[in-house]
């Protein structure tokens, strides 16, 4: 028995490449002028996601600097009332070593002190509460 020569087989075709090679001229015309229009919904596609992402970049961005600018107005409202703080600590000192036995004027001092800061507060509370849309 002689050995045979390997027989060459030709590469399979695609499913795409059989259909146009049945198909008429003008199929084929057809058939070329709709891949070129998918060919350009896929471009489209492509623009529309970079720029969906350069949208989304910016949004993130512009949202770190919102956050910042947050902190940094938080900051300045818990200084504003940790001085509230030591302001009303220090006069209920003072007043009470003035006053001597007159707990009413301490009180009403304190008070009003008291009322200024719950007052800051608030405002500090309300503003930071309306940033983050709630």
């Amino acid at each position: 028995m002689s050995p045979k020569a390997p027989q060459k087989r030709s590469k399979p075709m695609s499913a795409s490449r059989r259909a146009q090679k049945a198909m008429s001229r003008e199929a084929q015309a057809m058939y070329a002028e709709i891949q070129q229009g998918v060919r350009h919904l896929e471009k489209s596609i492509g623009e529309i996601q970079r720029g969906l992402r350069k949208a989304e970049q910016k949004l993130e961005a512009d949202a770190r600097a919102r956050i910042r600018e947050l902190r940094k107005d938080a900051r300045a409202h818990l200084s504003v009332l940790k001085s509230k703080q030591r302001e009303a600590a220090d006069t209920l000192k003072r007043v009470s070593t003035a006053a001597g036995g007159s707990w009413a004027d301490i009180k009403r001092t304190v008070d009003s002190v008291l009322v200024d800061a719950q007052a800051t507060a608030t405002a500090a509370v309300k503003r930071f509460r309306s940033a983050l849309g709630g």
